[in-house]
């Protein structure tokens, strides 16, 4: 199977990458099903990248639909090492605008009905989740924005994002509850995707592309899909030039990351004690500890 070291999923307006060459499509089966679409596999400045619509090409998956664990096992079947996942999201604090971006350092999970691992079938492991986005991925994702300069981007380094279940968006008490935690912005789909990166020992960093104020915000109206959608295509522009210079500086210099070792000290269960099939099911992640 052809293979990618640097992973791209788009979230909504991001379906594709239009500077990608050299691309091929492969449709990739996993022991947790199928992911969202066919990976795209293509050359970023000379990189081979795999890239994947998270709601499939069309926005047809709903958040609570999306096969989190189909998508990141793919990557890891492509022998994905970085992945950066651009996300839309509405901001919960005056000074993060619509159209800036964030690359945020925490999550909040309100999530309510999704599988977040791939462990269990007679093997446990927990993860370190402390820090959730490779912090030295973060930094190459942040310094390549800063560095192309924007006109009407404002980075924001570091930032917490809430992740609810949808698909509804938030009541205004929802809202300014969360803005009373502190928290800055607001998602349906990084997790569980950033829990299930880590446990497959991927580095993973958030492209949050703000589209909208929620809800709270007194002089702009609540949230609406037409809003969204407006903001979400310009973002797209910009997302696609922010990932390309990430991936050339990620390409000359890849980074340490301590989610390349994560399950080193994670799995509990006696590796000759867990069922074959549940062994062979999680080769690819179990592999290098067998």
């Amino acid at each position: 199977m052809a293979q990618a070291s640097i992973g791209i999923i788009g979230g909504s307006g991001l379906y594709k990458m239009d500077a990608l060459k050299d691309v091929e499509e492969v449709r990739v089966e996993t022991p947790f099903g199928s992911p969202s679409d066919a990976l795209i596999l293509g050359t970023l400045d000379g990189t081979r990248v795999a890239f994947l619509a998270r709601h499939g090409r069309n926005h047809t998956l709903l958040p609570s639909e999306l096969p989190f664990r189909a998508n990141i096992y793919a990557m890891k079947q492509l022998g994905v090492e970085y992945l950066i996942s651009a996300s839309a999201v509405g901001s919960l604090k005056a000074e993060a605008k619509p159209l800036d971006m964030v690359v945020p350092d925490q999550f909040i999970d309100r999530t309510k009905n999704r599988i977040s691992t791939f462990f269990g079938e007679g093997i446990v492991a927990h993860i370190a989740f402390g820090d959730p986005i490779c912090k030295n991925l973060a930094v190459v994702l942040a310094d390549a924005i800063a560095s192309l300069n924007l006109p009407e981007v404002t980075l924001h380094r570091g930032g917490t994002y809430v992740c609810m279940e949808g698909p509804a968006f938030s009541t205004k008490a929802e809202s300014n509850l969360y803005r009373s935690w502190g928290a800055t912005i607001i998602g349906m789909t990084n997790l569980p995707e950033a829990k299930l990166a880590r446990e497959a020992e991927i580095a993973y960093t958030t492209l949050a592309l703000v589209t909208d104020y929620d809800c709270w915000h007194p002089d702009h109206d609540s949230v609406t899909v037409e809003m969204v959608i407006g903001n979400l295509l310009r973002n797209a522009v910009n997302a696609q030039k922010v990932i390309q210079e990430t991936v050339r500086r990620l390409s000359e210099n890849p980074p340490p990351s301590e989610a390349h070792s994560a399950l080193q000290y994670a799995i509990l269960t006696q590796l000759d004690k867990v069922p074959t099939a549940t062994k062979e099911k999680l080769g690819l992640l179990l592999q290098k500890y067998l």
